[in-house]
């Protein structure tokens, strides 16, 4: 990992890429495509803050944040959450930071914003995610929602 690192919003000059980014094949089952991504965002563009990450002028991820949003809309004591929608590493650019860096950037984000937690959900199995969101300190929450675990990273005061 370099001192390079940055995130950037999609834009009509990278999208083409953003759109050919691939995980690696036994990952693809825990994380939708950047195109669906960047379709969700474009029909939610009030909660997804969607962004690449570079490392200097290679593109070597995505991460899409969701900023304020209730999970149990129809349970009025559900509070707003803001965190992790989506967050894919290129397949032979992972174990080289990229995915803490995002992770990383996306709590700045919320807590310039005001929030206080992070959340995520990851799908079980071999080769998901829970191991990566776990060793960044996140904790499940005991809850599940569209059939994936609910996590969450309490944000330090600051």
């Amino acid at each position: 990992m370099t001192a390079q690192l940055r995130l950037e919003k999609v834009t009509p000059d990278n999208v083409l890429d953003a759109c050919r980014l691939k995980v690696a094949p036994e990952q693809e089952r825990f994380v939708a495509p950047v195109a669906r991504s960047l379709a969700e965002a474009y029909a939610d563009p009030g909660t997804a803050w969607p962004r690449l990450i570079f490392d200097g002028e290679r593109l070597v991820g995505f991460v899409m944040a969701f900023l304020d949003v209730r999970f149990h809309p129809e349970d009025p004591d559900d509070r707003p959450r803001s965190g992790l929608w989506r967050l894919a590493v290129a397949a032979g650019e992972q174990g080289r930071g990229y995915g803490r860096f995002a992770v990383d950037e996306v709590c700045a984000e919320i807590r310039r914003r005001g929030g206080s937690r992070v959340t995520v959900t990851w799908g079980e199995g071999e080769h998901g995610p829970e191991e990566f969101y776990l060793k960044l300190g996140f904790r499940r929450t005991g809850e599940m929602s569209g059939g994936q675990v609910v996590g969450e990273l309490d944000l330090p005061l600051g």
